[in-house]
Formats: structure tokens, sequence, C-alpha cells
């Protein structure tokens, strides 16, 4: 979704993204497109993890991968990493390379049933559903507006609105800001790159409710690749459902680490293109 926010959005960017083809090409172009990411020496220790091979493969990428992708195109993608800061990272990340996510090649996994164009590249989790307010999205969007537990989990709102209060800053900042009023925000930002274990997702907006108690609750915007494109799509048209489909309370995020990518707006030349070749990650700690 970032490439088809970028394309649609960026006329500089739709100038340098995938050889100036106007368009998103299809899962192996993309892992083909990584590969010559790599062989120009992009991600050099990342790239080590593929042996700079991946193209053809069921092999799971994630945030390092996405970012190394955008930059060989000269696009400022940047990571930020949220999690304990004594817990080893789970994820794939610019400290640790230990993959988060599994190479399935040939390992034997439980088949899982998806929907859409990523299929067999992300694996399924189960979501609850989650039931005005100010909200912010980004201007892709038509719209204005339980994961799973881990033994880390701790510090129910401290944590947690470390990544929200980031989340929000991002998606506020009134250099970006479209349109809106005193409800809706419509910002240019470029939606979220959003990596937890084992699975991504796209975070298109962040939504606040204020309480009576004077408190806020806080929900963010979701794309998931492992929802029914159809069933999105028609409860979009007729605004009914759609918020049990992309709303995820604040107290949803409950892995111990979380990684974002990000779009720095511009186009990297000669000796900035360069220093995107290495990759690094800002830490925010839980």
């Amino acid at each position: 979704m970032l490439s088809s926010h970028l394309l649609t959005r960026s006329q500089e960017a739709r100038k340098v993204l995938f050889g100036g083809a106007e368009f998103v090409p299809d899962i192996a172009s993309l892992q083909r497109w990584l590969e010559i990411a790599w062989e120009r020496g992009f991600d050099k220790i990342g790239s080590a993890d593929f042996d700079k091979k991946i193209y053809g493969s069921t092999k799971w990428i994630g945030t390092t991968e996405c970012a190394t992708l955008f930059r060989s195109f000269g696009i400022k993608a940047r990571i930020m990493d949220f999690g304990f800061k004594e817990i080893d990272s789970v994820l794939p990340s610019t400290s640790n390379r230990g993959k988060g996510v599994i190479i399935n090649d040939k390992g034997k996994k439980k088949s899982v049933k998806l929907y859409g164009p990523m299929d067999k590249f992300v694996f399924r989790r189960d979501h609850h559903d989650l039931g005005t307010c100010s909200t912010i999205c980004s201007s892709d969007d038509g719209i204005v507006d339980k994961d799973n537990s881990n033994k880390f989990y701790r510090s129910k709102s401290k944590g947690q609105q470390v990544l929200i209060d980031w989340v929000w800053n991002y998606f506020s900042d009134s250099r970006f800001t479209k349109s809106g009023n005193h409800s809706v925000i419509v910002s240019e930002k470029v939606p979220l790159y959003f990596q937890h274990d084992g699975h991504s997702r796209t975070i298109i907006g962040i939504q606040v409710k204020h309480q009576r108690s004077g408190m806020q609750q806080y929900n963010l915007l979701i794309l998931d690749p492992a929802q029914k494109t159809a069933a999105l799509e028609r409860s979009l048209k007729e605004k009914v459902g759609w918020q049990k489909l992309i709303k995820r309370g604040m107290h949803t995020l409950k892995n111990p680490q979380y990684q974002l990518c990000y779009i720095d707006p511009g186009i990297a030349q000669v000796e900035e293109l360069e220093q995107l070749k290495i990759l690094d990650s800002v830490f925010h700690e839980f």
C-alpha cells in the first residue's frame, strides 16, 4: 500500500519507483527488485540472511526489506523500533538480524487460509471486534475511521502509549494536513508499514475518542492483508461494519516489540543515496 500511495500522490516518487513503471509490480517482480537492491549494496547485512536470493521463493520478509526496496529507488524510508529494552528483538531489525519471521521454503507449517494477493506471504491472526471522536487518516482512504497475547505484555497503558503517541504525532503533523474539520483531519502523510512477530499490516490513520471521564481512547486504523478484500470493500461502500475490520484499540498491542517503516519526503541523490545503503533505526522504549 505504501507503493500505491507514493505512485498516486507523489510525482517525484512516481518517476523513480520501479523504473518509472507507474504501477505496483506483482510479487515475483518485487522480489527481483529487492534482489537488485541487494546487488547494488543496500542492506548488506540483511541480504546475507537470504544469500541475496529471494526471487521465486516463499521466504518471509519484514520491515528492513521494505525499507531496503524503497531506499534503492532513492525513497527515504526510515525504521522505528518500539519495545522493552531488556527483550531481545523478535523482529527482523537492524540491531538483530535473527529473523523473527520464519523462512518457510521447506519447513512444515500448518496450512492457513488467507485472502488477497499476499496470501502465501503472510499468516492469519484472529482479530476481535472493537466497537465520537477525532480521526486522522491518510488521504488515500475514503474512510475516516485482539490480537495475540504475550508473556512479556505488561504496563497496559504506558508502553502502548509510546507507540500510539508516535503514530498520532506522525499523522497530525500540520505541515502535511490536506483538509479537515473539528472531528476529521485528512493527512498527506504516507501510510505506515506496521510489523510485529510473524505479521505485517498497514496503519492508515488513528482515532481518539474523548470519554466523559476525561480519558482518551485511541484506535489505530489498520488495513490487514489477511482480511477478505471483498468484505472490506462492501462494508466501505455500504458504510456498515467497516469499523470492526479496520479499528484496533490500544489494548490489542500485546506484542513485546513492533517496527514501523515510514517515508520522509524527497528523493535522495548521489551522496545521500549512498548513505541510505546502511540501514539503521530509532528505538523507543516501552
